[in-house]
């Protein structure tokens, strides 16, 4: 009987294709949760704060060689600073 349950369920891929997508479903990555905790914080509000203006006043003008790479960088790093020292206490 069980070899009759896998023939038919090996035979029809509408089946497969839920079953896996069930799985995928189930699965959330700690570190996703983390970021947006973590972006949260004081620090990071800052950081992306600088980063949106630098953003607005570079897409404001038509030509302009500046970039917003440094404020990239800086939230960039308080984030993720932030995150390594949350990070390992939720995994199992």
């Amino acid at each position: 009987m069980v070899f009759e349950e896998k023939m038919i369920s090996n035979g029809d891929p509408e089946q497969e294709e839920e079953e896996e997508e069930e799985e995928e479903e189930d699965l959330v990555d700690p570190l996703d949760n983390i970021r947006q905790k973590c972006e949260e914080t004081e620090h990071c509000v800052h950081a992306r704060e600088k980063l949106e203006s630098c953003e607005s006043r570079v897409g404001s003008r038509s030509e302009t060689t500046e970039d917003c790479t440094e404020e990239l960088f800086d939230f960039l790093h308080a984030r993720d600073h932030c995150v390594a020292h949350k990070l390992f206490h939720s995994l199992k």
